[in-house]
């Protein structure tokens, strides 16, 4: 190949290969409004629909193989009623989700958080309590705990102490408490630089009984 073809051959795929990382860096970028919009979309099929749309797994799993472009970012429970994929009525590779007993952030989560927004393009935050919470059930009961369980109880003691003296039921409403919370800490401790201007942070509280997520007004 002479040098001058060889050079053009070399531009070419360049370009191809920036024309395509640009292309898929910029069709990823779903705004927040879309975003929620389509997890209440999900939701709705989820909580109406004995079966919900069928989703191509292998099709999907194989064009998600070498790369993902989440649309949301899911700061859920542990527990196993509640699966955001499922909940949500999403596909492999739509939903980042990062999941603890009673919806809590440190500092690991932080980091994966942040990891989402400048590396994934995720610009819509969810927190997402859920009714019956036992990590919150255990924290209104006590303010200690055995082992490691202690710190989950430690971490929803500022949501108890919120919500005490309101009218309502002392649980759901510390529930709802923890997930505001929680996302205040999101906000105020996410290291997001300049991205922090353009994504967003909800609170969703997901009912066991319904199948409905409720969101409550920020």
């Amino acid at each position: 190949m002479k040098p001058h073809h060889f050079i053009t051959a070399i531009v070419a795929t360049v370009f191809t290969a920036g024309t395509i990382l640009f292309a898929a860096e910029h069709a990823a970028l779903v705004s927040p409004d879309d975003a929620l919009a389509k997890l209440q979309a999900g939701n709705k099929r989820f909580a109406t629909s004995k079966i919900t749309e069928g989703k191509p797994v292998a099709a999907r799993r194989a064009e998600t193989a070498q790369s993902q472009h989440p649309f949301a970012i899911i700061v859920g429970c542990a527990d196993s009623r509640t699966p955001p994929e499922l909940v949500f009525d999403q596909n492999v590779g739509d939903l980042f989700v990062v999941r603890t007993a009673g919806n809590l952030v440190g500092e690991h989560a932080l980091g994966s958080i942040e990891y989402a927004v400048e590396h994934l393009g995720t610009r819509l935050i969810v927190v997402l309590g859920h009714e019956r919470c036992g990590a919150v059930k255990a924290a209104l009961a006590t303010a200690t705990a055995p082992g490691h369980v202690n710190s989950l109880v430690r971490d929803i003691q500022p949501a108890v102490k919120a919500a005490k003296g309101k009218a309502g039921d002392p649980l759901d409403l510390t529930i709802q408490e923890n997930a505001t919370q929680v996302a205040a800490r999101i906000r105020s401790e996410a290291k997001l630089g300049k991205l922090a201007k353009n994504v967003r942070v909800v609170v969703g509280v997901y009912d066991l009984d319904t199948g409905k997520v409720e969101w409550p007004k920020e």
